[in-house]
């Protein structure tokens, strides 16, 4: 890696690009699919390449290819040049690489257990010993499961990135994650359904202190009381309570996404949206003093983690909210360029032959001061929305809309019975500006962020913890008990 990684960078030098950057990717992954409590597919894949930047008279190049040999690395910067060199024609402002803090360094996460000391009999028994315990935990309360899908991943990736102004980043990062879909049926209730994601980097020992069947027994358990007991929700205006679940989705959609800095350009329009954010927006107040939202590449373990980006600069906790006010966006080295600021390290991409662009990593609300239970105290008459069963948002981020799924009313301070689907539809300001008290704890959710063209679904964490809200409206989408 180091020695093709060196010939790129000099030899782009030679073909005169003003920066180029080299970065040697290898993914090795295995996959496991269980459906129904049959083992369905089980797959190794190994993907090594290198994606290749040039700028050139002001214009980025890039090109990528799965052959390490010198001379088709030739071929390929041969390619990026033409590239940044036809385009520079046709654009009106010339691209520049802005500041950064540029790191030259290894960063190799061991795991206690690596993944190639799991043979694969182990890992179909954890999946099927978890499947066996929705089944027995959805008929305890007499609720079938017709569909049960689970997907275990487990892949390391090994890269190297080097620049031509002097970055230079080895890195070695295991991952293991967990998806699955559960559907409940009861011929007079109906269905439900409920998808989770669980992901961390780490090695086997992640997929083992989770305890999936554990898990999977309390979801079912829950969903199976919310499917044969939900009563209609209250609708109209009324206080509600966030779990960490539906706070996280908030922060990623709300506030991640409209402050990469690409899409405030308006780069991502024809793809992933627009933004409500401005340039000019930092110092924007779009909610309470209680709301503070970060973005974290740099928590360990976590599903997004990284301590330098994809152009070698090193990451940092970025600030996106700070009580209730914009504070700054998602930077790589061209945005930093355009905004006048140094990169805060938001540049990711998902595999070798993906350009990098301005991503999320772990974006959630910051605990706050009260207890869990304090948080219902005060509540004479609401609900509390622990999980969602669907959500939208449109294209500028700014309506949105969250269908809770495990939802309970709230009477005199205590959490009563499961309600059916309550639908909470509000504004980004608006939602912001109700939460009045953020709780102690902190909990996180994996997730594939997807953004692009081609699309990138890259490994993210969403989270935060039980937040309030004050008066806000409620719609309701259940049915009569």
């Amino acid at each position: 890696m180091e020695e093709i990684g060196e010939f790129i960078i000099e030899y782009a030098g030679r073909m005169g690009a003003e920066y180029a950057e080299a970065r040697v990717q290898a993914d090795l992954r295995e996959a496991i699919i269980f459906k129904n409590g049959i083992l369905e597919a089980y797959t190794f894949e190994e993907v090594k390449g290198i994606g290749i930047r040039v700028l050139v008279d002001g214009s980025l190049g890039f090109a990528s290819t799965n052959k390490l040999r010198k001379d088709e690395v030739k071929r390929v910067l041969n390619r990026a040049f033409k590239m940044a060199k036809a385009s520079s024609k046709l654009i009106k402002h010339k691209i520049s690489m802005g500041r950064g803090d540029l790191g030259s360094d290894k960063v190799i996460i061991k795991p206690r257990i690596s993944f190639t000391s799991i043979d694969p009999e182990a890992r179909i028994s954890l999946l099927k010993e978890a499947d066996e315990e929705i089944i027995n935990s959805a008929s305890a309360l007499n609720v079938k499961v017709p569909a049960r899908i689970m997907e275990m991943n487990t892949w390391v990736t090994e890269k190297l990135i080097k620049t031509s102004d002097g970055a230079n980043i080895y890195s070695v990062t295991p991952r293991v994650a967990l998806f699955a879909l559960i559907t409940l049926f009861h011929p007079q209730r109906g269905s439900i359904q409920r998808y989770i994601n669980l992901g961390e980097c780490g090695g086997w020992e992640t997929a083992e202190r989770w305890n999936i069947s554990r898990i999977f027994s309390e979801e079912t358990s829950a969903l199976s009381r919310v499917l044969m007991e939900a009563t209609k929700p209250p609708a109209g205006e009324m206080d509600v309570v966030l779990g960490p679940e539906l706070v996280g989705i908030s922060c990623h959609e709300s506030c991640g996404h409209p402050s990469e800095a690409d899409r405030i350009l308006g780069r991502e329009a024809a793809q992933a949206g627009e933004t409500y954010l401005k340039p000019n927006s930092i110092g924007l107040k779009i909610g309470s003093k209680h709301v503070n939202i970060v973005d974290d590449p740099t928590v360990r373990g976590s599903f997004g983690f990284y301590l330098y980006d994809d152009e070698g600069v090193k990451a940092r906790r970025r600030v996106l909210v700070k009580e209730g006010v914009i504070n700054e966006f998602l930077h790589n080295r061209e945005t930093a360029s355009v905004f006048n600021v140094e990169s805060n390290g938001s540049s990711r991409a998902v595999a070798y032959n993906r350009e990098p662009i301005i991503r999320m990593a772990n974006t959630f609300f910051l605990p706050g001061n009260y207890s869990k239970e304090e948080l219902f105290e005060d509540i004479r008459e609401g609900i509390y929305i622990k999980s969602f069963m669907e959500w939208n948002i449109d294209d500028r981020r700014f309506n949105q809309r969250y269908v809770g799924l495990e939802a309970y009313r709230i009477e005199n301070g205590e959490i009563k019975e499961p309600i059916k689907s309550p639908v909470l539809e509000i504004t980004t300001i608006g939602l912001w500006s109700a939460v009045d008290a953020a709780a102690k704890d902190l909990e996180f959710q994996a997730a594939y962020c997807g953004k692009g063209d081609p699309m990138q679904g890259i490994p993210v964490w969403t989270g935060g913890p039980h937040i309030r809200l004050r008066r806000v409206r409620i719609g309701g989408g259940g049915i009569e008990s």
